[in-house]
C-alpha cells in the first residue's frame, strides 16, 4: 500500500483578502514541496450535502451556498471570508477528507494526507469561523463511523489553536475521542483542561506561550499518547495544523520541524498497534510558508515511510 495525497485545484481559487495569513500561497507552497514524493495523487472530490449533514444543520449548509458570492469577497466575520472560489474549495476539502476515509479503509492506501484548504477545525454547527466553513475532520470522523460502521476513531489535534469547532461537533458523540493541544491564551479562547465532553471523549491540553518541544512531547507522551491507546482506535485522524512552529507568525509556540516527525511517528505507532495503521491527516493552520512547508515534508515523510 502507499500514502495518498488528496488535493484539488480549486483549493487555489478561495482568495481571502490581501494579506490575510490563510492565503494561496500556502497549498501552493505544499503541492510545490511535496512534488516528486512517493505519492498516489488523488483529486478531492466535492462534498455531498450528505456528508455535510453528518456535522451540519441542513439551515446552516443552505446559509452557507447562500453567501457564496458571484463577485468580489464577503466577510462572514472579522477574518472569514468567502471569494467567488471558496464554496467549492470548502467542499473539496470536506470531500477530500471523506474520500480519504474511504481510500484508508477499503485498502487501497494505508495513510493519506489531505492538502487542501480553507482548514476545518473552528467551524462550529452552525458558526463559520477563524477561516473554516465546514468542520471536514469531524465530518470524515462521522463518515467513518456511520457509513463505515466504525465505533471508535479518535482525532489529534496539534494546531496552535484549539480545535473548537472539532470540539462542538463532537463532544457528545462517544465513539470519538478528540484530543487536543494548543496555546492559551490564544484564539479562540476555549480549549480549558476541564472542557472533557459528555462522556469524557474531549483531553484538552493547554500550552503556554513560549512553550517548546519539552512542554509538547510531554504533554503527548504523559496524556494524550496514553489515552489514544486506552481508546483503541480504529482509526486515527489528524487536524494537521503547524502554526507551532517557532517561525509560524500567529502564536507563540516553539516547535521545531522534527518535533512534527516525532509526533508523527508516535501516531503511527499507535496506528500500527490498534487499526492496521489507518491514519488520515487534514491540513489545518500554519501560516509561515517556509516553515509551513518544511513542517508538512517532515509529517508526509514519515506517512510515506509507515505507508510501505
Amino acid at each position: 500500500m502507499t500514502t495518498a495525497l488528496i488535493t484539488h485545484a480549486d483549493c487555489l481559487n478561495h482568495k481571502n483578502p490581501q494579506g490575510h495569513p490563510e492565503q494561496v500561497a500556502r497549498l501552493e507552497f505544499i503541492l510545490t514541496t511535496l512534488n516528486g514524493k512517493n505519492l498516489t495523487r488523488v483529486d478531492a472530490p466535492l462534498a455531498t450535502d450528505e456528508d455535510l449533514m453528518r456535522a451540519h444543520p441542513r439551515a446552516y449548509i443552505d446559509a452557507i451556498r447562500a453567501a457564496a458570492p458571484e463577485s468580489k469577497t464577503v466577510a462572514l466575520d472579522g477574518d472569514t471570508f468567502m471569494s467567488p472560489g471558496t464554496l467549492s474549495a470548502a467542499l473539496r476539502a470536506a470531500g477530500g477528507a471523506v474520500r480519504a476515509v474511504d481510500m484508508v479503509l477499503a485498502g487501497e492506501a494505508r495513510n493519506a494526507f489531505v492538502a487542501c484548504r480553507p482548514p476545518g477545525h473552528h467551524a462550529e454547527t452552525q458558526t463559520p469561523m477563524g477561516f473554516c466553513l465546514f468542520g471536514t475532520v469531524a465530518i470524515a470522523a462521522k463518515h467513518a463511523l456511520d457509513h463505515h460502521g466504525l465505533s471508535r476513531v479518535a482525532i489529534v489535534d496539534f494546531d496552535v489553536h484549539h480545535g473548537n469547532g472539532t470540539q462542538d461537533l463532537l463532544q457528545n458523540d462517544a465513539r470519538v475521542l478528540f484530543c487536543s493541544t494548543h496555546q492559551m491564551p490564544l484564539f479562540p479562547g476555549t480549549g480549558y483542561a476541564q472542557e472533557t465532553g459528555t462522556d469524557n471523549n474531549v483531553i484538552n491540553v493547554p500550552m503556554h506561550d513560549g512553550a517548546g518541544s519539552t512542554d509538547f512531547r510531554q504533554a503527548m507522551t504523559n496524556i494524550i499518547l496514553p489515552a489514544v491507546d486506552q481508546f483503541a482506535p480504529q482509526l486515527i485522524l489528524i487536524s494537521a495544523g503547524f502554526d507551532a512552529h517557532k517561525a509560524d507568525p500567529l502564536a507563540g509556540i516553539m516547535l521545531e520541524t522534527q518535533d512534527f516527525s516525532w509526533i508523527t511517528e508516535k501516531l503511527c505507532d499507535l496506528a500500527d498497534t490498534h487499526c492496521d495503521g489507518h491514519i488520515v491527516a487534514s491540513l489545518e493552520g500554519g501560516y509561515d510558508l517556509n516553515a509551513l512547508a518544511a513542517s508538512v515534508a517532515a509529517h508526509v515523510d514519515v506517512l510515506i515511510a509507515r505507508g510501505g
